[in-house]
This record gives C-alpha cells, structure tokens and sequence, in this order.
C-alpha cells in the first residue's frame, strides 16, 4: 500500500496527495526516478569521406560548411524518406535541406564542380602524368608543379598567377579582379587584404584547385547576392560539394503562361545590362548558355544559376589584360577535362555576345507560341534578326530596349511574383 501511493509522487501535484505521502515517509524524488526513461534513438547519417570529397582534401574546394553536414543541419532530400540513405554519389547536384536552429528549413542546392566521373579520370591523371602511378596523394603531387611553387611564394595573385587555366572568368585577367578574389576568398577568415598573407599552403592550394576545376564557386563569393549582383547566395563547400541558395532551372518554366513567360524574358535582359554596364565596371559575357544556366527563386526571382561560363573584362585595367595566354598549358590547364582549345580574344568580345547566344538558345523556348498573332509576330521577327547577330549595326542596348517594350505590357501584377508584388501595384516601373 505505502508503494503504491509513494507512485503517486510522479502524478499531479494534489496537496491531499502530497500530504498523505508526506505522513508516509515517501521520498518524492526516489518516486519519479522509479520508473525507467525510454531511450531517444537519434539515426545516424554516415557520408564517408569519399562521398563528400574529403579524401582528396586539400585538393579540394573547401570545408567551411563541413560541421552542418555532420550535424545534420544539412539534409538531402532523400534523408526524409524512411530509408535514410544517401543519393547516389554520381549525381552532379542534389536538392537539400538547410536550417540554423533546428526548426527551419530552407531549399539549398548541393552541386559538384564537374561530375564525380570527371573528377575521378582528372584525379588518375594527375598521378599518372605527375608521379606515374595509377594512384597517389593528390595533395602532394600538385604541391610539386612548378605553377604551385610559384603560388607558395608570391604575396600577390598576379596574372602570371593563372596563366592558361580553364576557367572563362580568368581568360582576360585584370590586376583587380584578382585582388578582388583574394579579398574575398570565403573559404578563410577574411582579412580584407589584396596580399595572400593570410591564406596557408592550404588555402593557396585549394584556391588554385578550384580556379583551376569550375570558378563558379568564386564568383558567388566575390559578387555576391547581398550586393544585388545576380547570383544565388553561396553558403559554404565541404571536400568537393558546393551549398547555395535553391532555385528552379529556367527550362521548368519553358512551358508557363504567357505572363509569366514575359516577366521571366523581362529579367533576363536585365541581367544582361548588369552583366554589361554596373557600378564597378567589369564586363560580364557568356561563352555558353543553356536551359540549366539561369534559375528562379520561389518568389519568382531570375538569378544566374551556373556562372561557370562567365567570362570577365575589366573595363578599367584593359591594359592588364593576357590576351594569348592559351598558349602556356599545365596539369592545372586540363583538371577535368581534355585541355580547352584556343580561346577567343578578349577584343574579339562585343555587348551583343551573350544576347545572341539567349536570342539562339533560351528565347525561342521561352517565348515561341505563347501570344497573340500580333504581338508573337514581332516577337519572332526580332529573335531571327537577333540569332543572326542583330546584323553588322546591331547595338545591343537598342535590340534589349526594343524587345522590352514589346514584352512590358504582357507581364501582370499579382501575388505569383513576389519579388516585385505588391509594388508593381504603385510603380510605373512595373
């Protein structure tokens, strides 16, 4: 009897109760520790280093954003299905999941630089070219190249510094945007320097790794969204994968309503005149566009999505600028793929570049059969003049201004395009 009412110590505090238990001798405290606690069984997520690209660390993008993976505060889709397993590891992206207090989530985009398959052949390379064997450790044999020797001992990114390397970005180097890169470089503290003081060995190495594979990641860094350049927020890299904020490629929305379709054009010409004329004066064109290179935000937002094809002209450092530098090659020259072929000249480039290329492989999908006889017929007739090239004449400027008028009336005002609604309501911009 006196255990049985000692148990009621663990229930509702009633004053007869505790009296009575009082009067009995009972311990309250013994009481509700009586009972045993049902264990919580946390599941256990294991990557393994190779599935993230830790294992080839420090030829590596970075581990800035390494703990949230191991702490699951960034999750793969896949992880919120009952089986609990990874995505296979030869995916080139992956849809997660990201939080800062464990309560909520938002979309990211988790990409390798190149497919796993492509790393992996760059890898063998390596070895076979630099140490001739089948296998070795990555990080010592490019620690042995004379272009990382030089990187060692230079205080300054200069442009001998990334002679002959793949990336578009770096075809037609200025002084300044590389001191941009070094200023900005998220994978270290920042220090707000143009002098590499503060990189390591193996921040110089992974640096120059990820210069030298895809500079998609760095353009993220050193133009970021908080500063209207658009591009998705980059939140981080763990061995060989990527976090950005989410957006839907464009060619999900090739086949949207015609107002939608509008608004979306509209956007992409004006990242097009930021691309060619912003406040800091750096020339942004295109040497390749496809349905994957733009993305939406969910408030409807357009964004570039894959920066990897941009290339960069300084318009105030021109005289700065290697033109002819295809001609040095190096193992960095060729890290994922066959080495490129000659590149353009960097005079060759012209404002209308990147607009031909959309007229030619993003307008039609976007556009065609979507309107009205009258206004799809002007429609059609500018993006053939604009496919061949706007013709000898052609003024970019002038051919986005004339496309824009013809859209503007199309696009509507309501709460599908959250990024200007509801002040589309009280502008006449819109």
């Amino acid at each position: 009897m006196g255990r049985w009412i000692c148990c009621l110590c663990s229930r509702a505090p009633d004053p007869l109760v505790l009296l009575l238990v009082l009067a009995l001798g009972c311990d309250p405290s013994t009481a509700a520790t009586a009972s045993p606690s049902v264990p919580h069984v946390k599941a256990s997520y294991s990557f393994g280093r190779t599935f993230l690209g830790l294992d080839k660390c420090n030829a590596c993008i970075g581990t800035s954003i390494c703990k949230k993976f191991f702490k699951e505060e960034i999750r793969f889709d896949t992880w919120l299905s009952s089986h609990l397993k990874l995505p296979p590891s030869s995916l080139l992206s992956y849809s997660g999941n990201y939080t800062d207090d464990a309560k909520s989530w938002r979309l990211v985009d988790i990409t390798r630089l190149t497919s796993k398959y492509q790393h992996d052949r760059a890898d063998k390379r390596i070895c076979t070219s630099l140490l001739k064997t089948k296998t070795c450790s990555l990080e010592r044999a490019l620690r042995r190249t004379q272009r990382f020797q030089k990187w060692l001992r230079a205080k300054r990114l200069t442009p001998d510094l990334v002679q002959g390397l793949s990336s578009p970005m770096l075809r037609c180097p200025s002084q300044r945007l590389l001191d941009r890169i070094v200023r900005r470089y998220a994978e270290v503290p920042d220090a707000g320097s143009i002098y590499m003081d503060h990189l390591t060995d193996r921040d110089k190495l992974r640096l120059l790794y990820t210069l030298a594979v895809n500079s998609h990641p760095i353009l993220l860094q050193i133009f970021p969204d908080v500063e209207g350049w658009p591009f998705p927020r980059y939140l981080g890299s763990c061995g060989r994968l990527v976090v950005s904020a989410s957006t839907r490629p464009l060619r999900d929305f090739f086949g949207t309503a015609p107002e939608v379709a509008a608004d979306l054009a509209l956007q992409l010409l004006g990242v097009l005149r930021s691309m060619a004329t912003n406040d800091l004066n750096y020339f942004f064109y295109f040497t390749h566009v496809d349905a994957g290179t733009f993305g939406v935000f969910s408030n409807g937002h357009l964004f570039i999505r894959d920066a990897s094809t941009l290339g960069i002209i300084d318009k105030e450092e021109v005289s700065q600028m290697i033109d002819g530098q295809q001609e040095y090659r190096d193992i960095f020259s060729c890290l994922t793929a066959e080495c490129p072929s000659a590149f353009v000249s960097c005079d060759s480039i012209r404002e209308k570049h990147s607009l031909v290329m959309v007229c030619q492989e993003l307008f039609p999908k976007l556009l065609t059969g979507k309107f009205l006889p009258p206004v799809q017929e002007r429609i059609n007739a500018f993006l053939r003049r604009c496919a061949r090239g706007l013709g000898n004449n052609g003024d970019a400027s002038e051919a986005m201004a004339e496309l824009a008028e013809i859209l503007k009336p199309l696009r509507s005002c309501d709460s599908r395009f959250a990024y200007r609604y509801p002040d589309c309501r009280y502008s006449d911009k819109y």
